[in-house]
């Protein structure tokens, strides 16, 4: 069983925020959370972006704002050569890392609002992406501090900004709970994102959470205003319409892939929630095209 995974982040005594590159083969650190708020730019690779309730496709350039204890993940499509098909810059900071009150300033209005709406993950777009894209690659080389903080408060300025985003987490559920409730809800997103391919045991999430099937079902209801199950078939849909727009596939094979274990019970579903059968929307689309 996998859950959402609380990450501790220590940015050391030399420094008050985090810089980091990554080379990898693939991108599989598992879906995470933590008080930080956190700028990803993916400068290579493609693959699903798991942001709160959200999945979307990722690809090179990708920039989000991540706020605090908002879980997330991105994965790597399934890579058959080796080398190094991941490439990233993060940059990590807690609201305070300027001091307590350094964002409650007036002249940081626009950032303390940036901040706030970060609760549901931003992607960034357009031009203001790839010119955002283009000073990551120089604030992760700055070598001076001074400099380098400067670099990061100019940077959240003017994607403070920009009017290029879409709002990932709609909803918003795990980044608006209270404290108490955060480390549970993100247990049960992490353990959906991670499991909705497969057979999803209720049994299983509701240990997770520490609760009884009855009680978590219920809980999640009220958290999310949606069933367990419901959240379950969202993810499911998602991912089948993903597949269904961007491969060739049977449409048998594809719900088998997305964790449908039989193929009459996803064109009913398919269709009640997507208004047309799998076939006519992938035609559709193309027709489109």
């Amino acid at each position: 069983m996998i859950k959402a995974l609380f990450e501790t982040i220590n940015s050391g005594s030399d420094a008050s925020f985090l810089v980091n590159s990554f080379s990898l083969e693939k991108f599989d650190v598992p879906y995470h959370f933590h008080p930080e708020f956190e700028l990803t730019l993916i400068l290579k690779g493609k693959g699903k972006r798991y942001v709160g309730k959200q999945m979307a496709d990722f690809d090179s350039g990708d920039l989000v704002l991540l706020g605090s204890d908002l879980p997330h993940s991105w994965k790597s499509e399934n890579i058959s050569t080796p080398g190094l098909h991941a490439k990233s810059i993060v940059a990590q900071f807690d609201r305070s890392f300027l001091g307590t009150d350094f964002f409650d300033r007036p002249e940081l209005s626009n950032i303390r609002n940036l901040l706030k709406i970060s609760a549901h993950g931003i992607h960034f777009t357009g031009q203001t992406a790839k010119e955002i894209s283009e000073r990551m690659t120089v604030l992760a080389k700055e070598e001076n501090a001074l400099r380098k903080m400067l670099l990061l408060l100019d940077i959240l300025e003017d994607l403070a900004d920009s009017r290029e985003f879409v709002l990932l987490d709609q909803d918003g559920v795990a980044a608006t709970q209270i404290n108490s409730n955060k480390d549970r809800i993100n247990a049960a997103l992490g353990y959906i994102v991670d499991n909705f391919r497969n057979d999803i045991v209720l049994n299983e999430v509701s240990a997770v959470v520490n609760m009884s099937p009855n009680a978590f079902c219920k809980y999640f209801k009220r958290v999310t205003n949606k069933t367990f199950l419901d959240t379950v078939i969202d993810y499911r849909i998602n991912f089948a319409v993903q597949q269904l727009l961007s491969t060739d596939r049977p449409v048998s094979e594809i719900s088998f892939d997305s964790g449908f274990g039989d193929v009459s019970h996803f064109y009913k579903l398919f269709k009640r929630r997507m208004k047309m059968s799998p076939l006519n929307y992938r035609k559709s689309f193309q027709k489109g095209l």
